[in-house]
């Protein structure tokens, strides 16, 4: 990868992961839990966000072969997907695809969240995914491959570094100060959603790609 396109994974990674709005979910979770098992969650959830995107950059266009699945489908999917869970970061909800029960109760303390669901699908979802498969798709080779399992390896550590920070977080920040950090990153996600789709959209129908230019031609 050029430094261009490693610096624009690092930012869509970052940004769709949003490290610091993942605090305040896990802070949400872990609420009610002894310190140790506050420090166990961390940190075997953030192992499991690393173990799940870089297997992702490795065998996830694979696995999209199998089922013969095209990627320009991906990234129009992947776009909507994406824009779905930015609206939501805009609006300061929850994310239908991050949410896995119709309730906000905590869950209890005897019960593993590390993994399910704060691991899967709650930081490392679905949008997160599609964004890796698709840069795996656009820059092939081993040394791509390793450029983004790093990315991904970094992701990882800063989540696991802001759960274990999760209480001087969310005193400094509070509320307000994580939820326009939150917004900020939804617009960002926003303009990656819709740039995905764009490139998806022109991929299933190349005949897209000449009614720009032929637009202007028109106007002038």
């Amino acid at each position: 990868m050029d430094q261009a396109s490693l610096i624009t994974f690092i930012t869509e990674m970052f940004t769709i992961l949003n490290p610091i709005g993942s605090v305040a979910i896990y802070a949400g979770m872990v609420a009610n839990r002894a310190p140790a098992d506050r420090r166990s969650v961390a940190i075997k959830s953030s192992i499991a966000v690393g173990v799940i995107l870089i297997t992702t950059v490795w065998l996830g266009e694979t696995i999209l072969r199998i089922f013969g699945v095209q990627i320009p489908s991906l990234q129009v999917a992947g776009g909507i997907m994406i824009a779905s869970i930015a609206l939501s970061m805009l609006r300061s909800i929850q994310s239908p695809i991050h949410s896995t029960k119709k309730n906000g109760d905590p869950p209890p303390p005897d019960q593993d969240i590390s993994v399910v669901p704060l691991a899967m699908p709650m930081v490392a979802g679905p949008g997160s995914m599609v964004t890796v498969i698709v840069n795996t798709h656009t820059h092939r080779g081993v040394i791509p491959n390793l450029e983004m399992s790093a990315v991904c390896g970094l992701m990882a550590a800063l989540i696991c570094a802001g759960f274990l920070s999760a209480g001087p977080i969310t005193r400094v920040l509070g509320t307000k100060g994580m939820d326009i950090v939150t917004k900020f990153m939804g617009m960002v996600l926003l303009a990656i959603a819709v740039s995905m789709f764009a490139t998806g959209a022109t991929g299933l129908m190349p005949g897209l790609a000449g009614m720009v230019p032929a637009a202007h031609e028109t106007a002038e």
